[in-house]
């Protein structure tokens, strides 16, 4: 019976040891075979890309119904949501994710991009080396400089000027692995851009006539 026990508790103690040393084993392959920064970069400003487009959509949608309509969209992520991916493949430190919404080329439309969590980020808006992402919507309205719409701000280096732009300034590790994006165009309410970290929602006013 007493060896029957220790042939038991051997087993179980093996058991342990075996799953500790396949675990360690995945951690350390995943670190060594991580994207290349490259890699890293491409797939973050395709990230950034479709984000922009997926909250430009979502006004679009609820500009076309008129007062009293709503849109809800969701946009799954991946690389903004871990500050490593970020640091390493966009060089910045302290990363925060920056939303917001205004002109571009005679067009308005929603902004993404990744900024410094302390002091200046500089900003590239075309070329092989852009790192600011926009998607055109035909809600026509410039909240870049309206901080009672978002209450907070980035400084963006453009072409070796400091700008001021209002926005919203997102913890990566806050971000949920899918984004609810809510549209609603309530004429009672101002513009208004809110992210609420519990539920995982960005939850975005319009008011054409406000």
């Amino acid at each position: 019976m007493r060896r029957g026990q220790s042939s038991l508790e051997f087993m179980f103690v093996f058991g342990i040891m075996l799953i500790l040393l396949v675990y360690s084993f995945n951690n350390t392959t995943f670190r060594q075979g991580s994207p290349s920064q490259g890699t890293l970069s491409m797939q973050i400003a395709l990230e950034e890309k479709n984000l922009a487009s997926s909250i430009s959509n979502a006004i679009d949608q609820t500009y076309a119904q008129g007062p009293g309509s709503k849109s809800t969209l969701r946009v799954r992520l991946t690389y903004l949501r871990q500050p490593y991916y970020l640091e390493k493949g966009l060089g910045v430190t302290d990363p925060r994710i920056f939303i917001t919404y205004g002109p571009y080329n005679d067009a308005n439309g929603t902004y993404v991009t990744v900024i410094n969590g302390t002091g200046a980020t500089n900003a590239v808006l075309s070329g092989g080396g852009k790192t600011v992402f926009w998607a055109e919507c035909f809600y026509q309205k410039d909240l870049l400089g309206n901080s009672s719409v978002w209450g907070t701000s980035a400084t963006l280096n453009i072409n070796g000027t400091a700008y001021t732009f209002y926005g919203l300034v997102l913890p990566p590790e806050g971000l949920p692995p899918v984004l609810t994006v809510v549209v609603e165009w309530n004429p009672d309410l101002p513009d208004r851009w809110l992210f609420n970290q519990s539920s995982g929602e960005i939850r975005i006013n319009i008011n054409p006539g406000g």
